[in-house]
């Protein structure tokens, strides 16, 4: 019996919550072969700010993304939160970057995260 990770759950998870993610979902499970979290956080990132500033083809429901990634780092659960900081905070863009502005929307734990990690933006 396989046991699934945290952070593989948090994927299952976020693409059942949100299946706009689906298709890119499929597309990494098929590219790497296995649910690779910080890997296919890339994708939700790029997703999430791409909705954040109306692109075009954005599927992908920004502030269902956001409510659920700050549900997710309330819960404290390790796997769980490295994905979050490290493959989804860290990856926001700069105060430099188009859509940065979603750094001000992030949930009060995320938010805190993310000052502790960046503290200059």
């Amino acid at each position: 019996m396989t046991t699934t990770t945290p952070s593989v759950q948090l994927v299952s998870d976020l693409v059942a919550r949100i299946p706009s993610f689906r298709d890119a979902y499929e597309s990494h499970v098929f590219t790497q072969g296995v649910v690779l979290p910080h890997v296919f956080f890339w994708d939700v990132v790029q997703g999430t700010v791409r909705s954040f500033l109306e692109e075009e083809g954005s599927a992908v429901d920004w502030r269902r993304t956001l409510d659920f990634l700050e549900e997710q780092s309330r819960r404290g659960e390790v796997g769980v939160d490295e994905v979050i900081v490290t493959s989804f905070l860290v990856d926001l863009p700069h105060p430099h970057e188009p859509g940065y502005e979603i750094v001000r929307q992030l949930g009060p734990v995320m938010a805190a995260r993310f000052l502790r990690l960046r503290p200059g933006g």
